[in-house]
């Protein structure tokens, strides 16, 4: 039994402040600004100067992904291809893994202005496989060994660059696929455990997860699941597969699907193959299109009348428009009312689509940590879409609209901090396109949980709901607006209770899950 007695964030309807939160049990059972006497006998916790809000909710992250490049090498943060060199020279004589795995290579935040190379790889790992993912996660660069491995399973595929090392699109996909079946799964589950706690530590208690990457018989989508079924301290997991076969979803009595790579529409603007209705800049190109409309529009009349929840990754304009249009002959087709079907990305979105998402109540799942991504900076963007660039993430027009978006990582593209989300939508490239510092918090704790329909029990501090909440180290609306990334989270609570970290070995976590009723 616990009064928060401060600044109490509620993120409801009508984004409420409060001055106390009563908790007990795990429960909410009263929110207000006057103590009523029967709670005046609980311990009180005294916020001060800090702020009590909901979880945070991620909304798309790869998680198997993430957590497996979480415990390797990430290279991000470098600034130049000797840099990368330098940390991949380090990093391999420590690692005990027959394979090295590597995140974050981009040539437009590097001063080289390049992508590092096949033969730059072999200097530094010559002996072992080297899988290097690029930063966008929709490319890779292998060394010489991995290719050997890989090479009559990709060398006739879209993408295949063999000189430089360098796969794309089709060529990805399937080194990917072979790379992710050489991880033995009981390190994946370790790894998951730690990005777990990571997220927590993030003030995430809800995490929604895009799955299926090659495994035989979609074996990490019932990791997925199990892993989630066998958290037992209160952290929330979501599993979409990632699948334009409906049986598997249904299979699994799984109610969503979706998320990239085989639900993916298009590649993205760091290769040039996010699909536009005009070409990129001084080119004839406008990228790909993966699948035909017809294909789309089967798939999306499928999944809707079986009931499924539908989320699909759309980067690129006319993906945009290929997603909307098949969302709704979908549901012109068999109409849903209450479906929450999404679109992942949502980067460049048609004028057309998004009144098919008003009109339609479709939600977007946006990245505004992609909004001045060092990954991919502005500068780049505006040099291969010109004044379109301009349009990237309309924030406040969407919010303007009435349609509801959702935010999340698409980890391992970028770290899953919400406080970077919020911060990056109140200080948009494009002024205009800001949010309100109440209408991020919204979009990154309920608008989450309205997603996955657990609105009911959690995503606002409301009575009756569950106390999954967390403890800023300052009041988000006393903090200066470009200053808000300062913020901190403190802990997180759920259930009420301090967040526990995942405990025990990766075999009795996953039959936990397994038996989980």
């Amino acid at each position: 039994m616990k009064v928060y007695k401060g600044t109490v964030i509620t993120c409801d309807e009508k984004n409420t402040v409060a001055n106390y939160l009563a908790e007990d049990g795990g429960k909410i059972l009263f929110v207000g600004d006057e103590l009523p006497e029967e709670y005046k006998d609980f311990e009180t916790v005294e916020l001060g100067s800090r702020a009590l809000i909901p979880s945070f909710a991620d909304t798309h992250i790869h998680f198997a992904s993430y957590a497996t490049f979480h415990s390797g090498l990430n290279v991000m943060n470098a600034r130049s291809n000797g840099e990368i060199l330098k940390m991949i020279k380090d990093f391999v004589p420590r690692s005990k893994d027959k394979m090295i795995l590597a995140f974050g290579a981009s040539p437009y935040s590097v001063a080289d202005g390049r992508l590092i190379s096949r033969s730059e790889l072999d200097e530094v790992c010559p002996d072992k496989p080297f899988f290097m993912v690029k930063y966008d996660g929709h490319a890779c660069v292998i060394n010489t060994k991995l290719l050997e491995r890989v090479r009559k399973k990709v060398e006739h595929l879209r993408g295949y660059h063999e000189d430089s090392g360098e796969m794309n699109q089709e060529a990805f996909f399937a080194v990917s696929d072979y790379v992710t079946n050489s991880i033995p799964i009981l390190k994946l589950v370790e790894n998951m455990q730690r990005a777990a706690d990571y997220m927590a530590e993030k003030g995430i208690g809800m995490i929604h997860t895009v799955s299926g990457v090659g495994f035989p018989m979609d074996l990490d989508v019932d990791m997925e699941r199990w892993f989630g079924a066998g958290l037992k301290n209160g952290m929330q997991f979501r599993v979409f597969i990632q699948s334009l076969d409906v049986r598997k979803a249904l299979k699994r009595k799984l109610p969503r699907i979706g998320g990239c790579f085989e639900t993916a529409l298009d590649g993205c603007f760091g290769s040039r193959d996010a699909a536009m209705l005009a070409p990129y800049s001084g080119t004839d190109d406008r990228g790909i299109l993966y699948y035909s409309d017809e294909r789309v529009t089967e798939f999306c009349k499928k999944a809707n009348r079986a009931g499924l929840q539908i989320e699909m990754h759309a980067i690129g304009d006319a993906a945009f428009k290929q997603a909307t249009e098949a969302l709704k002959a979908a549901l012109d087709d068999f109409p849903w009312e209450d479906h929450r079907h999404t679109i992942i990305h949502a980067c460049l979105p048609t004028e057309e689509g998004l009144k098919i998402c008003r009109d339609y109540h479709i939600m977007l799942a946006m990245q505004s940590a992609f909004i001045n991504w060092p990954q991919e900076p502005d500068e780049y963007l505006e040099s291969i879409l010109g004044e379109r660039s301009a349009k990237l993430n309309p924030l406040r027009k969407i919010k303007d609209m009435g349609i509801i978006m959702s935010s999340g990582s698409d980890g391992p593209c970028t770290d899953p901090d919400p406080i970077q989300w919020i911060y990056k939508a109140c200080n948009h490239s494009e002024n205009e396109q800001s949010l309100s510092v109440a209408e991020a918090l919204r979009m990154c704790t309920y608008n989450g949980y309205y997603q996955s329909f657990d609105e009911k029990e959690r995503g606002s501090l409301e009575a009756g709901k569950i106390a999954d909440m967390a403890i800023l180290s300052e009041n988000p609306f006393d903090v200066p607006t470009p200053e808000l990334c300062r913020l901190k989270v403190e802990q997180l609570f759920l259930k009420g209770e301090p967040y526990k970290k995942v405990g025990g070995g990766p075999v009795g976590h996953i039959l936990n899950g397994i038996f989980s009723r």
